[in-house]
């Protein structure tokens, strides 16, 4: 039998693993807190309606079904697909079962609500580093604030949580999705085509100007249209938002660049010399329900966001039928950790973990009695049997994440000692 292995894009975590996410879900909440959000749960599972419609994107795509209770797979009845048998999805993120939340216990909440949410989430899509089918995300979501004063908070507070859990020097880069839909409409782009251009303006950075020429004349847009667009999109590097404004024209309303250079000046100043904001007309993201500002976080040395988010005004509504302004921001934490790992961090702990180990011989109460000791002096203590190769249980300890032991002296105290570190 070969050794069993998680599924496809699934993992286990190990203990070192653990152990540095549980000290960035502290810290990150802790800023947030001081930002004023409260945290809240949303299940796993929502009805596959709520996932599968528009806002989703491309990700409403990788939904992970589940089957209906009782039902039988029969699909040779006429007319009968796999949709007819399923009712239930697990959630692609965090936001859309945010709006449904808000939409079911509105009354209940303030008229400005500010949520930290944290767990997993479900892709069905190609696992590779740093992305897997099951991942957890990180997120702040303002409700019931106009444009503006919500962005400016987000981008710091997220800020600020990276910073406190060892990140420095990143970017954010912003944007507006109705610079997007001036960008096509200025290319002569049909409204309904919109969203097609977008989702293919999003791969810019990985297939390049080409790549996406050639993706959008094989979707059937005309040589004008597709020269426009790849135009407007050249040598913006850089780039103001006013400059870039003057390529779009009459197409543009003129209250977007000025919304995008101040959220860009008051950040940036708030930012000083940790971390930059700038504007950049090609960052898309991918969901379809954004209705204003979209920013990310790019990590210099990585080729992959560790965060994004934007304005999303329309959500509350289509489910409710009452509009309600809305915009969150979203740290990718599988990212953040693996960044961490890579550089081999270790977490700092306010107790060191202990292994108290007990000769043969040694009551249990004495045993205990010892282990209370060490704790009541700040240690974190957890009892083993003193093994005769003590090198090689202390070798196993450390893997385990033990900095100290203590082993009991000819009086029963425990005497306390230091782990050497391992050699790398």
């Amino acid at each position: 039998m070969s050794k069993p292995q998680p599924a496809r894009g699934m993992r286990d975590i190990l203990p070192n693993e653990a152990a540095i996410r549980d000290w960035m879900q502290s810290k990150i909440l802790a800023t947030y807190r001081r930002f004023g959000y409260t945290r809240i749960e949303t299940p796993a599972l929502e009805n596959i309606q709520l996932l599968t419609g528009d806002d989703g994107g491309e990700n409403a795509k990788l939904v992970f079904k589940v089957m209906k209770r009782g039902e039988k797979l029969d699909l040779a009845k006429p007319g009968m697909t796999e949709d007819d048998l399923v009712d239930l999805g697990l959630r692609f993120d965090l936001t859309v079962p945010l709006v449904r939340f808000f939409t079911s216990n509105r009354a209940q909440l303030p008229r400005v609500f500010k949520a930290i949410q944290v767990g997993s989430v479900w892709r069905a899509e190609r696992p590779q580093k740093g992305r897997f089918r099951q991942f957890t995300q990180c997120d702040i979501d303002i409700i019931g604030l106009e444009e503006g004063l919500a962005e400016a908070e987000l981008l710091v507070g997220s800020a600020e949580a990276l910073i406190a859990v060892g990140f420095e020097g990143f970017t954010i880069r912003l944007n507006d999705r109705r610079i997007l839909t001036a960008i096509a409409a200025a290319a002569g782009v049909e409204e309904a085509r919109h969203g097609s251009v977008f989702i293919t303006l999003d791969k810019l950075d990985k297939i390049g100007v080409d790549g996406v020429k050639k993706e959008l004349a094989q979707q059937g847009f005309s040589d004008a249209q597709v020269e426009k667009l790849a135009s407007m999109l050249a040598d913006v590097d850089g780039i103001s938002v006013e400059d870039f404004a003057k390529r779009l024209g009459a197409s543009l309303d003129a209250k977007v660049p000025s919304l995008v250079r101040e959220i860009v000046d008051a950040v940036g100043a708030d930012a000083g010399s940790r971390y930059k904001i700038a504007f950049d007309p090609t960052l898309v993201r991918g969901m379809g329900y954004y209705t204003g500002p979209v920013f990310e976080i790019a990590q210099p040395g990585y080729d992959f966001s560790i965060a994004g988010g934007g304005r999303y005004d329309k959500m509350v509504g289509k489910l409710s039928g009452e509009n309600a302004p809305a915009c969150g921001f979203s740290i990718g934490f599988e990212r953040v950790v693996t960044i961490l790992m890579d550089k081999q961090f270790v977490p700092p702990t306010e107790a060191k973990l202990t292994a108290l180990l007990v000769p043969d011989g040694t009551s249990l109460g004495r045993a205990l009695g010892m282990a209370k000791t060490l704790r009541s002096e700040g240690l974190a203590p957890s009892l083993f049997p003193l093994e005769k190769k003590l090198g090689r249980q202390l070798e196993g300890l450390q893997a385990g994440g033990f900095t100290h032991y203590a082993v009991l002296d000819g009086e029963g105290k425990p005497i306390l000692k230091e782990m050497k570190a391992p050699a790398r």
